[in-house]
């Protein structure tokens, strides 16, 4: 199948990679992206020929984060979200949760940065492998609200996401696996082989047993409350949408969008 905003190869058998392809925005998340990437990942999930899938990003980083001047909701958002207070948090939630809920494993790969709903697609993969000199980060917290899908806790520990959600600062691919986040982390001009070579240790395995291996750990984080408290916090996100730093700083950056995309 044809995509626009992503790239589909198999770089080796049984293993699949999906590449962010929109250089040009550094990878910004957008609805048609999420969609694409949505499909791709369910079809491998179908195919026999696939076992294990990649999610990378072209050109010099992983991704930016969501595209904030594509409008989250428009029209062929890939799930319905009820109206009201939370209504694009839930919708992330959504989005990220289906690619947990998937039987194949799902590999990201970090070169560059990471920055804000960039670090909820990784976190949502099951292994996540980066280069030592990436840049993840969420600044988001400093000036309009917590994530929308609030994995730090979960994956991170109290410590680790208390500094990080209060601070906003951006962490190197390194301490990224030191802290959780991250699996391993490479030397940028190995990380894509790499990779490839972790992809095809998953790949050995037949889907029929790694798909209830992958379930096993998934089940045991639903049963210690993970799942749960990452919805919860779709609700501390709308209320941040309340305050007057919130309020204050979206007015200035739609204002912004629109200065940039005036003909």
């Amino acid at each position: 199948m044809s995509y626009e905003t992503i790239v589909v190869d198999t770089p080796d058998e049984y293993v699949a990679r999906i590449t962010l392809n929109r250089p040009e925005k550094r990878n910004a998340i957008s609805t048609p992206m999420r969609v694409e990437l949505l499909d791709a990942l369910r079809g491998h999930d179908a195919d026999p020929a696939v076992r294990v899938t990649i999610v990378r990003g072209a050109g010099v980083c992983f991704s930016a984060g969501y595209d904030l001047g594509g409008g989250p909701m428009m029209e062929g958002a890939p799930f319905y979200s009820a109206p009201g207070d939370g209504q694009w948090a839930r919708q992330a939630n959504d989005t990220w949760f289906s690619i947990w809920d998937l039987a194949k494993p799902v590999i990201a790969q970090i070169h560059g940065y990471a920055i804000a709903g960039a670090t909820e697609l990784a976190s949502a993969c099951d292994l996540v492998y980066v280069a030592d000199d990436a840049s993840i980060s969420y600044p988001v917290v400093r000036v309009l609200s917590p994530p929308d899908w609030q994995y730090h806790t979960v994956l991170l520990g109290l410590r680790r996401a208390m500094e990080l959600m209060l601070t906003g600062d951006p962490i190197s691919g390194v301490e990224a696996a030191a802290i959780g986040f991250a699996n391993r982390s490479f030397p940028p001009d190995r990380l894509e082989e790499s990779v490839l070579a972790i992809a095809g240790r998953v790949a050995g395995i037949p889907s029929d047993l790694t798909q209830i291996n992958k379930r096993s750990v998934h089940r045991a984080f639903d049963v210690w409350g993970a799942r749960a408290a990452i919805r919860a916090g779709t609700e501390l996100q709308a209320l941040a949408a309340h305050t007057e730093t919130a309020q204050a700083r979206r007015e200035g950056l739609l204002e912004r969008i629109k200065g940039e995309t005036r003909p």
